[in-house]
Parts: structure tokens; C-alpha cells; sequence
């Protein structure tokens, strides 16, 4: 449960604004979207896998 406390005299937007933030730093609503269909774990590591040789990528490219 995700408690975000309100200081007196504080905007309502901001304690808003801190409380999206915290959920989504949770990242429950993507695994919400995970579970919603079964992927088989061959799959689920060539995804994986695919992000790995991306971020690799462009990692390199930064350097260069």
C-alpha cells in the first residue's frame, strides 16, 4: 500500500504528481500487463536477449 503523506499547505497536483510517480516506480501495472497473457519462457528470453544486443548497440554507438 503506498502511503503519501500531505504537508499542510502542500498543492493537491504535487501530492498527485508523487503518488503516480511511486506507483509507477512499483511497475505493478507492467506486470499487471505481463500476466495478462502466458509467454513461454523461450520467448520471454530471446526478448530478453534482443534488449541485451540493443542496449549493447547503442552503447557502442554513444562511445564512438
Amino acid at each position: 500500500m503506498l502511503i503519501i503523506p500531505v504537508k499542510e499547505g502542500e498543492n493537491i497536483d504535487r501530492a498527485i504528481k508523487r503518488y503516480k510517480r511511486k506507483y509507477r516506480n512499483t511497475k505493478v501495472l507492467q506486470e499487471i500487463r505481463e500476466r495478462k497473457e502466458y509467454t513461454k519462457p523461450s520467448v520471454s528470453k530471446r526478448a530478453q536477449l534482443k534488449k541485451a544486443q540493443y542496449k549493447q548497440r547503442f552503447l557502442l554507438d554513444q562511445e564512438k
